[in-house]
């Protein structure tokens, strides 16, 4: 007992460090006696009327001190605030929306309970947004209950089920804001999707430490084979960093590697498929300063139709950046990792394995192409 209870005030101690840095001012004014509250809290006892000693229910009483401080503002997600360049007017209110929305969806999981998550009240462009945040929050409360990820899987088998891909992505932030490796202690995953965690772990950095993930650096635990899918993630979060503007998104890839390049631009397609969020004019510069990466800008875009299409929600801003990007309606880019899926699933559950899906998915946009760059 005493030793889950010291687990739980260690995972307890990494997510309010983690919300510090981020700007939770809360969570920095209760860190320095979180450790005497919480292992008092968790050997709390008392007498019943019967005379039975019992023991007060560690996960109540985790989940009623943490509650305020796990809260995100979205103030503290403000895209201008935390200094990303501004988009263009017609532009920035779309990514902030997209940025309310995880905050939603983040605080609603805190508050409530995973079967409830469904937002109804919301755009419905916007749920996945909200259900990668909520996933998020639902590996912090499962990783400091030592549940296994039951509230994960409960999102899923509920709502969520819609959303498979922004939910291992969201999975993903709460991961990298402990610093430990994904599924660690969580059993909620999914065969090749789960790999998708790295995606969001790569976003997650590249969101709160933009100058460092920018700069080139990577820490240790998200190097080796992981680190094309964290660089694809990164991208996801550079399209938010640099305005969704084209040009300064090539000035930020070109100071990157050469061999690190084509993964940020299949983030970028992701993104810029995912979010629709700029007109037929930008995507075609978008499509000029990408020069040379078309495949993995396509293979992006193509994730983005997949999980579009899977939600069953497809605006016509997505289908006309998807078609853009791809060269192809929404449902067929959309089939293309299906069918890049299908022809790993019984392959070993492994970095390469993705990778092979990702490169199944540039195969097929090769192939509708005419087998070369556009």
């Amino acid at each position: 007992m005493r030793l889950v209870a010291v687990l739980r005030l260690r995972i307890i101690q990494k997510i309010l460090i983690g919300f510090v840095h981020a700007g939770s001012g809360f969570a920095a004014e209760i860190l320095v006696d979180s450790r005497r509250r919480l292992l008092f809290g968790a050997f709390q006892t008392s007498l019943s009327g019967n005379g039975v000693r019992t023991v007060a229910n560690p996960n109540s009483l985790i989940r009623s001190f943490l509650r305020r401080p796990l809260m995100l503002d979205p103030g503290d997600l403000d895209l201008v605030r935390r200094g990303f360049s501004p988009a263009s007017p017609a532009v920035q209110p779309k990514l902030d929306a997209v940025v309310r929305s995880f905050a939603a969806g983040y605080n609603a999981m805190i508050t409530g309970r995973p079967g409830e998550q469904a937002f109804p009240d919301m755009s419905p462009e916007l749920r996945g947004f909200a259900f990668e945040g909520a996933a998020m929050s639902a590996v912090l409360l499962d990783l400091l209950t030592l549940t296994g990820g039951r509230r994960l899987a409960t999102l899923h088998r509920h709502a969520g089920r819609r959303y498979a891909h922004l939910i291992h992505v969201g999975a993903g932030w709460a991961f990298a804001r402990l610093h430990v490796n994904p599924w660690t202690a969580i059993r909620a995953h999914q065969p090749v999707l789960r790999w998708l965690a790295w995606d969001g772990w790569g976003f997650h950095q590249a969101f709160f430490r933009p100058e460092a993930v920018f700069d080139g650096q990577v820490e240790r635990s998200a190097r080796g084979a992981v680190l094309s899918i964290r660089d694809q993630g990164t991208g996801r979060a550079l399209w938010f960093y640099a305005g969704a503007d084209p040009a300064r998104i090539a000035d930020v890839i070109g100071g990157f590697p050469q061999g690190r390049r084509a993964d940020l631009w299949a983030g970028i397609g992701l993104a810029a498929g995912y979010t629709g969020a700029q007109p037929a004019d930008v995507l075609e510069r978008l499509l000029q300063v990408s020069d040379g990466y078309h495949d993995h800008l396509a293979q992006g875009a193509a994730f983005a139709a997949k999980a579009h299409c899977l939600s069953g929600v497809v605006t016509s801003e997505v289908a006309s950046a998807v078609k853009l990007l791809t060269g192809a309606e929404t449902d067929v880019a959309a089939a293309w990792t299906d069918t890049a899926l299908a022809a790993v699933k019984t392959a070993e559950d492994s970095p390469q394995t993705y990778e092979r899906w990702r490169a199944g998915t540039r195969h097929a946009w090769s192939l509708h192409s005419g087998g070369g760059e556009r």
